[in-house]
C-alpha cells in the first residue's frame, strides 16, 4: 500500500479527554503546512476546534485534524444509562506526496495515497472508542489488535467492507469510500487541491455532510 508508515503516521493513542487535551496542538502547527486545510463546509454551524498535526522526521507537516460537534472522550459503547452520546465530526487533511526521498538522503519515504487517509480516519475513531464490556487493562491489546485491523481495511479499499459515497467538496460533487463499524463511521477520498481527506464521527450522519477549504486556519486559535 502506498501510504504513510505507521511510525510516520503519528495516529493517535486514547487516554481519553486528558489524551485529546495533551495532542491538542495550537495553530502554530497547521499554519506551517505547504497545503490547504479541509473541514466541514459552512452547513454545519456548530463548535469546530484544532486537534493535531502529524509531522515527517525533518519536522514537515504531513497531515492534521480539525473537529466539529462535541469534543469526543473515550468511553465505552455501552456508556451510562440515559447519558447522551455524543455528537461529532473529525476532518483529516493528508498531503498527497509521491515517493520521495527521506531528509536524511538514506532512504525513501513511502508514498501517501486515500488508504493513507483511511488509515488514519480508522484509527483517529478507535481512539475515542472501546467496548463497554472490556476491562481498561485489556484496551491497550484491543486497541493495537483494532489499529492492525484498521490498517488491513485501508489497504483493501476495493473491499466488502467499503461502499462508495458521493459528497460535495468544495461545491462540487466527489466519490469517498465508506464503512460503517459499531463505533461510527469512517471515510477517505482525495481533493483536486492536491489533498487525500479523511473523516470519522459518530452521533452525525456522514451522508449529509460537505467538506471545504477553510479559508482562516488562523481563526481557529
Amino acid at each position: 500500500m502506498e501510504t504513510t508508515s505507521r511510525v510516520g503516521a503519528q495516529a493517535p493513542v486514547a487516554e481519553g479527554a486528558q489524551q485529546l487535551s495533551s495532542a491538542r496542538r495550537t495553530v502554530d502547527g497547521y499554519l506551517q503546512a505547504p497545503f490547504p486545510w479541509y473541514g466541514l463546509d459552512e452547513a454545519f454551524t456548530g463548535p469546530r476546534w484544532l486537534m493535531q498535526v502529524g509531522t515527517a522526521a525533518d519536522g514537515a507537516v504531513e497531515h492534521g485534524s480539525i473537529g466539529h460537534g462535541d469534543e469526543p472522550s473515550v468511553r465505552g459503547e455501552a456508556g451510562s444509562p440515559g447519558e447522551p452520546r455524543e455528537k461529532f465530526a473529525v476532518v483529516v487533511t493528508v498531503a498527497a506526496q509521491p515517493s520521495r526521498r527521506s531528509a536524511d538522503g538514506t532512504g525513501l519515504l513511502e508514498a501517501t495515497s486515500v488508504s493513507s487517509a483511511a488509515w488514519l480516519a480508522g484509527v483517529g475513531l478507535l481512539s475515542f472508542t472501546w467496548p463497554g464490556q472490556m476491562d481498561h487493562t485489556l484496551r491497550d491489546d484491543w486497541l493495537e489488535q483494532q489499529t492492525e485491523t484498521a490498517w488491513s481495511l485501508a489497504d483493501d479499499l476495493e473491499g466488502p467492507e467499503w461502499s462508495r459515497l458521493s459528497l460535495p467538496v468544495d461545491g462540487a460533487a466527489a466519490s469517498f469510500y465508506y464503512r460503517e463499524s459499531e463505533f461510527g463511521w469512517v471515510l477517505a477520498g482525495s481533493t483536486e487541491a492536491g489533498v487525500h481527506l479523511g473523516a470519522y464521527g459518530r452521533g452525525m450522519s456522514a451522508y449529509g455532510l460537505g467538506f471545504s477549504v477553510i479559508k482562516d486556519i488562523a481563526a481557529y486559535a
